[in-house]
């Protein structure tokens, strides 16, 4: 991959405050569009209208996206500075790359949950659950690396650098998840594993020349395969301590315990050479 060239970055540096209102924007135009769905439909729940909102708020920035990279990044070919329009046979290597790191590290949890006597094997699956896990993994995965991995590292790495914007990224991505809702100290649990795994996810781009795909499964296979585990492959102990398997009780998130931690880590140490590796955001 080849960095972006120095003059450019220097020529190109957006304002922060464009940065800063411009997600934020595009989701309150959503939610707004979303409201008359209450009158028209009031059989729905508040739920799926905010879940509207999310969705017009997503086609805007599908729609915004481009223009934005042309008008402020001075981009000619957004769609593969962001890492979505790569060559077929990137995008299919690391989208699959990415989606054996996420078994890997849910199998991981799992034997570790089971051989800690915290969970006992199921294997009980549904139509149902699989198109959840599936609509999860597709959702989830393309929309928040889109945002975190595309736009925003993008973002930051013309008004940062390459280096400083990988970690910042990384804490955006976590402190703008729900993590302290969880009790005490498991919060921050929560919040150290989310800046690992955006600094997991930051680097699987890396190594993949680019493009974003191998994030994209690694995130979705991640969200969707831990919806499987948890809702039909595994029974989790009540009891089991959440510095282990992670806070959230009925609804863990196993990256805040100690084994997800330890994947999380085994994964960084494993990319630890694509640190040094400036353009994340560059064209593969």
């Amino acid at each position: 991959m080849e960095p972006p060239a120095a003059a450019a970055n220097a020529a190109v540096r957006p304002h922060w405050w464009g940065t800063l209102l411009y997600v934020p924007l595009l989701y309150l135009m959503g939610w707004l569009v979303a409201r008359p769905l209450a009158l028209l439909a009031p059989n729905w729940r508040s739920d799926q209208v905010d879940l509207a909102g999310l969705v017009v708020a997503l086609i805007l920035l599908l729609t915004s996206l481009p223009l934005r990279l042309r008008r402020v990044w001075q981009e000619s070919n957004p769609w593969l500075r962001l890492g979505l329009a790569v060559p077929g046979a990137l995008a299919l290597r690391s989208g699959v790359r990415g989606l054996l790191k996420a078994l890997l590290l849910l199998a991981l949890v799992a034997v570790g949950l089971m051989l800690a006597g915290q969970a006992q094997w199921l294997g009980e699956l549904n139509g149902a659950l699989l198109l959840n896990g599936l609509l999860l993994l597709a959702g989830v995965g393309f929309a928040e690396e889109l945002l975190f991995r595309g736009w925003l590292w993008g973002e930051l790495e013309l008004q940062l650098g390459a280096r400083r914007a990988l970690v910042v990224q990384a804490l955006i991505f976590a402190l703008l998840h729900p993590w302290y809702r969880a009790p005490g100290l498991e919060a921050l649990g929560l919040l150290g594993g989310l800046i690992l795994l955006g600094l997991v996810l930051a680097l699987q781009r890396r190594a993949d020349a680019g493009s974003l795909w191998g994030a994209i499964g690694l995130h979705g296979g991640l969200v969707g395969g831990w919806f499987l585990v948890q809702k039909g492959l595994l029974q989790i102990s009540p009891a089991a301590p959440g510095w282990l398997v992670g806070p959230g009780g009925a609804d863990i998130n196993p990256i805040g315990g100690l084994i997800g931690w330890i994947g999380l880590g085994a994964l960084l140490w494993i990319r630890r050479r694509w640190w040094s590796k400036d353009g994340s955001s560059g064209s593969p």
